[in-house]
C-alpha cells in the first residue's frame, strides 16, 4: 500500500492512502490518477491535486447546483463548464424543470475515465437526452457560442494548468454575454484561508460586471485548508435576497432529496467571515 501525497500547498498538504490503484493515465492535458480509499472511497486527482472523493463530493455537488438554480427560480438552460466527473451533471438533470443542458468539458479522457471508475458521481447522467455534451476549452466555448444560459455553473480545477483561463477576466466577460436577462453565474473559488488572492482576483473581476457579485461557502473536507468558497455573479440582485419561504416553497416543489443542501443551508451559505470581507471589501450586512 503506498500513499498518495497532495502538492497543491507549499509546507502543508494531505495524504491518503493507495489501498488499490485503478487507474493512472497522462492524458493530452493533466495527469489523472483515480485510486481506492478506505475512509473516502474512490478518489480522483488530477496533477498532483486532489480533485473529488465518493465519500463527500455530495457537498460539493449539491452547493454548486442547488444554490444558483434554486435561487434563479425558473432556469431552463444550464451551461456546466468542467465538470467531467458527472457530479454537477447528475445534481442539475435532478431539475425537471430544466430543458437543456450543456457541458463542456476540456478532456475526453476524464469523462471516460469517471464514467467508468467513477459511476457513482454521474450515475447514468451522460445518458440524459437533455444533455448536449461538447469535448473543448471553456474559455473558447463561452467567447464563441451564440447561445444564452440561464445558469452558467463552472467546475473547475484550481488556477494552475488548464484551469487557470476560468479565472480570467476575460472568462467572467464571456461569462457575462452568455447570459439570460436574471441570470446567474458560479464558479468554484477555493479555499480562502489558504487562497485568498484568488478570491480577492475574483472579487475584482466580478465588480462592475454583474450587478450583484458575492461569495458563499461550504465546508468539503476533500478541499483541505478550510471552508471553499464558491463565486456568485448575478443580473439580478434579488436572487440573492429572496426569503427563507420562497427558498423552502422551491426546495419542495422540486422533489429534490439531499444530502446537504437545505433552504436554511443556502441562505447562511453567503454570511461570510470577516477577514474574507475585508479582503473583498464589502460589509457584513450587504
Amino acid at each position: 500500500m503506498s500513499d498518495y501525497l497532495e502538492t497543491l500547498y507549499e509546507g502543508y498538504g494531505q495524504r491518503f492512502s493507495m489501498d488499490k490503484l485503478l487507474h493512472e493515465v497522462r492524458t493530452e492535458h493533466q495527469h489523472l490518477v483515480i485510486f481506492e480509499n478506505a475512509r473516502m472511497g474512490r478518489v480522483m486527482a488530477l496533477d498532483g491535486v486532489i480533485q473529488t472523493t465518493e465519500a463527500d463530493e455530495f457537498i460539493y455537488h449539491e452547493m454548486l447546483t442547488h444554490v444558483p438554480i434554486l435561487a434563479h427560480g425558473a432556469a431552463k438552460r444550464v451551461l456546466i463548464i468542467g465538470g467531467g466527473d458527472g457530479g454537477i451533471l447528475r445534481e442539475v438533470r435532478r431539475h425537471r424543470s430544466v430543458e437543456s443542458i450543456t457541458m463542456v468539458e476540456i478532456d475526453g479522457t476524464v469523462v471516460d475515465m469517471c464514467k467508468e471508475f467513477l459511476p457513482n458521481h454521474s450515475c447514468g447522467a451522460f445518458e440524459d437526452p437533455r444533455l448536449n455534451l461538447v469535448i473543448d476549452d471553456g474559455m473558447n466555448f463561452v467567447a464563441n457560442t451564440r447561445e444564452k444560459f440561464d445558469v452558467i455553473i463552472s467546475d473547475s480545477t484550481d488556477p494552475i494548468g488548464p484551469g487557470e483561463v476560468l479565472f480570467s477576466e476575460n472568462f467572467y466577460q464571456a461569462c457575462r454575454r452568455c447570459l439570460n436577462d436574471g441570470g446567474i453565474l458560479v464558479t468554484q473559488n477555493g479555499t480562502p484561508f489558504m487562497q485568498l488572492g484568488e478570491v480577492q482576483t475574483t472579487a475584482g473581476r466580478m465588480d462592475g460586471l454583474f450587478p450583484d457579485w458575492h461569495f458563499y461557502m461550504a465546508a468539503v473536507p476533500t478541499y483541505i485548508g478550510g471552508s471553499m468558497t464558491f463565486a456568485w455573479g448575478s443580473i439580478d440582485p434579488e436572487h440573492r435576497k429572496l426569503p427563507l419561504e420562497t427558498l423552502r416553497q422551491r426546495f419542495a416543489g422540486s422533489g429534490i432529496v439531499t444530502r446537504y443542501y437545505n433552504p436554511e443551508i443556502h441562505l447562511g451559505a453567503f454570511a461570510l467571515p470577516q477577514y474574507v470581507l475585508q479582503a473583498i471589501g464589502k460589509p457584513s450586512n450587504d
